[in-house]
């Protein structure tokens, strides 16, 4: 397959991309609002600096069985946020093993009903 070169600036322009290898392109100064990828492999996506408010990531990770990607012997990589402001944010059914809360505010936090905050506060040694 060819690889050929796109180059968009200073313009307005509405992107279809079915059935597409746009591995290693770049997005600099754009405005991407209502956007929707699907059934799309977004391994080592960066994003810095962006506003993602209203935004719904849904049915992130490896493949179902029934997939035909699928391999039983793939592990999905962790993956970081870093200085990202997600409060009033929701997380449903989602796996959340082994996830290491550092340096965050955790003021409102609450898991499975429970108020982190207060706990922790009553886990303090006296």
């Amino acid at each position: 397959m060819d690889i050929r070169k796109i180059e968009l600036r200073e313009t307005c322009a509405e992107i279809a991309a079915e059935i597409a290898m746009l591995d290693n392109s770049r997005f600099t100064n754009v405005s991407m609002r209502d956007i929707s990828i699907s059934d799309a492999n977004l391994s080592d996506l960066k994003i810095v600096g962006a506003q993602i408010g209203g935004a719904l990531i849904q049915d992130i990770g490896m493949p179902d069985a029934d997939h035909p990607d699928y391999d039983p012997e793939l592990k999905h990589r962790p993956v970081t946020f870093l200085s990202c402001d997600l409060n009033n944010s929701t997380f449903t059914d989602c796996d959340l093993s082994n996830v290491r809360i550092e340096g965050c505010t955790i003021k409102g936090l609450i898991i499975n009903g429970i108020a982190i905050e207060k706990f922790l506060d009553r886990m303090q040694p006296e």
